[in-house]
């Protein structure tokens, strides 16, 4: 699908294809292009747009270069953080001096974002390079907010898991606190990788120097990359923060399983200590011989109830005595 956006005064709209070409168009976004779409694209703009293979290259050199005039980022970023499972995948930022062309076959909502906040707000769009800084910080505020929720789901996931200690009924609740757990890992993962790509692009946009081929950052877009840049480097302070506090826990739950399956085992260390006596009462008056004076004597059934009782009563005073119950 091909979306484009022209400026009209400092303000983001969204052009008809069918009544303006796309030479017009500050911002032509692609997403899941089609063969056909492709084609378009390139003979109006002379632009050789890269292909899905091409985005999910991992190596700088084929995630950051220049072509014939145009400049090429390629970075990781978050579509549906509300879902179960969040979806990441590279987005393409190929830069002309005019224009930008973003491409991606996911849907991150930050580019519809960017695109609803510049068309109610007046903004500076007079270069593809602007277009693409404000989409980064689209990105980059987006990131911001899902950590953010990340950091609440974080706190209620260490109430879960403490208050499971004790409470009857809760191995369910483990189990699923487990479960969270690895999501939580899961998207702070994802939410890392996109801020590295992001931090990567930013990176090379403010270190390298004016060059003739293609766009560059030029006095006016420096502060505000600056400024991403270091957004960005306290974002990644918050996600390694957060993934110790994940890793922590899932210590603190598996420390907790094993309490509780302490205590599960302590009950029946207990169980077996308190019957082993009345057991062994039990045993010598069940043997089978002809001499045994207790056999023969009135009390001689009471009393071995009477001792059984007391030989199970004793340990079980003794383990309260010394609270190991």
């Amino acid at each position: 699908m091909i979306t484009a956006f022209a400026t009209r005064g400092e303000r983001l709209h969204q052009l008809d294809l069918s009544d303006h070409p796309l030479h017009e168009a500050i911002w032509i976004d692609l997403e899941a292009p089609t063969q056909a779409e492709e084609d378009a694209v390139e003979a109006a703009l002379r632009i050789d747009i890269p292909t899905r293979e091409d985005m999910q290259e991992i190596e700088v050199s084929s995630r950051i270069y220049r072509e014939d005039g145009v400049l090429f980022l390629t970075a990781q970023v978050i579509a549906s953080p509300d879902a179960r499972e969040a979806e990441i995948g590279p987005v393409t930022f190929a830069v002309q001096p005019d224009r930008l062309v973003t491409v991606h076959y996911h849907h991150p909502r930050s580019l519809t974002y960017f695109a609803d906040w510049a068309a109610r707000h007046d903004m500076a769009l007079e270069t593809g390079l602007d277009a693409a800084l404000g989409l980064l910080e689209a990105i980059v505020d987006r990131l911001a907010d899902i950590l953010e929720g990340e950091t609440r789901q974080h706190e209620l996931l260490a109430k879960a898991i403490f208050a499971a200690h004790r409470p009857q009924g809760k191995t369910e609740t483990l189990s699923a606190v487990l479960q969270r757990i690895g999501r939580a890992e899961a998207m702070n993962g994802k939410v890392n990788e996109s801020l590295a790509t992001v931090l990567r692009l930013l990176t090379y946009l403010t270190s390298t120097p004016e060059v003739s081929d293609g766009p560059c950052l030029h006095a006016r877009q420096m502060p505000i990359a600056l400024a991403q840049l270091q957004d960005l480097r306290s974002l990644r302070e918050v996600a390694a923060a957060q993934a110790d506090k994940v890793r922590f826990l899932l210590d603190a739950t598996l420390g907790v399983i094993n309490i509780r399956q302490s205590d599960v085992i302590k009950i029946f260390s207990v169980v077996a200590f308190v019957f082993l006596p009345p057991t062994l009462i039990a045993s010598i008056y069940g043997m089978n011989f002809v001499h045994m004076p207790e056999l023969q004597w009135v009390w001689g059934y009471p009393l071995a109830l009477v001792l059984m009782v007391i030989s199970a009563v004793v340990p079980w005073v003794l383990f309260k005595w010394k609270k190991w119950l």
